[in-house]
């Protein structure tokens, strides 16, 4: 993977509140699209727990405020000659190009506007829409409030606990809480949480087939991402390797609910499986970078 060292680093589409105190305390894990977790906060609060930490079961009902970061340091250092070394402005490029992506996919592909929406870079804890969360919860699109959120910290936990090493899974773990914002915009997600309500009993399942379809989405990203650009029109990648790309896939082999329960010597009951197994999150991901077109994710229309 190459950036394009003359693309704009847009920090517009990045509220920084690290360091603003937000949060704090201990929340649930508040996986994919809201009112769970991000791509892996049931997995990160099973390592914290392996790691000898805890985390508590506050529910995350209420929203905290709408409280907003300053953004100055960070865009002294996204102007910066030496941008993309450091890790912030390399993830908002990876932002920039995955809105720029859907700005034009979401209108061609299902006939509807692209409504941005901001990244949440935050450290320890944070106040959301969805209610109060810490870095435990992992990253998290909240549709309450229609932001995704991320401690950068996370990598490291993700290189060193679950040994996703490579540089293309961060573009990846954000590309896929983007298609949980996607997800919220075409309603998905939503008619998904009436669905659980109606059948509880089919609640994991339905859980199953929303983060596999945001893995697809984001596989659908991957293929077409060397085509973005910023505003000026300079191209966000140079080159996306098929390295990268297998890398994307390591990283989401690592994550299948399966490979978590082993890790933490757990009993693997498919049953209980909340955002797919390794095999089906390498296959659904895999399904998006193949065909380049998210209408190809429909996880919801057949068996997995």
């Amino acid at each position: 993977m190459e950036l394009n060292e003359n693309a704009r680093v847009d920090t517009g589409q990045v509220d920084d509140r690290r360091g603003s105190g937000g949060g704090g305390g201990m929340g649930i894990p508040i996986p994919g699209g809201g009112g769970r977790g991000g791509i892996v906060g049931l997995i990160i609060a099973v390592l914290v727990a392996l790691v000898g930490g805890g985390f508590g079961l506050n529910a995350m009902n209420g929203g905290g405020g709408a409280e907003s970061g300053d953004n100055t340091s960070l865009e002294q250092k996204c102007s910066a000659d030496d941008a993309l070394k450091q890790l912030d402005c390399r993830n908002t490029l990876y932002v920039n190009s995955i809105q720029a992506y859907w700005r034009t996919s979401l209108p061609e592909r299902f006939g509807q506007q692209y409504q941005p929406s901001k990244t949440v870079f935050f450290s320890q804890g944070v106040n959301t829409g969805c209610g109060q969360a810490d870095s435990g919860v992992g990253p998290f699109y909240c549709p309450a409030d229609d932001l995704v959120y991320i401690d950068l910290t996370f990598y490291q936990t993700l290189a060193d606990q679950l040994g996703a090493e490579g540089e293309f899974a961060q573009p990846y773990v954000l590309a896929h809480e983007y298609g949980h914002h996607v997800q919220d915009l075409l309603g998905t997600e939503a008619q998904m949480r009436r669905q659980q309500q109606r059948d509880p009993g089919s609640a994991n399942a339905l859980s199953v087939k929303l983060e596999l379809q945001a893995d697809c989405y984001a596989g659908a990203w991957a293929k077409n991402a060397t085509g973005t650009a910023d505003e000026q029109g300079q191209k966000i990648f140079k080159s996306i390797t098929e390295q990268d790309i297998a890398q994307a896939i390591d990283t989401a082999e690592k994550i299948g609910d399966d490979a978590i329960s082993k890790r933490a010597n757990r009993p693997v009951n498919p049953e209980e499986f909340t955002h797919g197994s390794s095999e089906q999150r390498k296959q659904w991901f895999t399904k998006g970078y193949t065909s380049g077109d998210p209408k190809t994710c429909d996880t919801f229309g057949g068996s997995l």
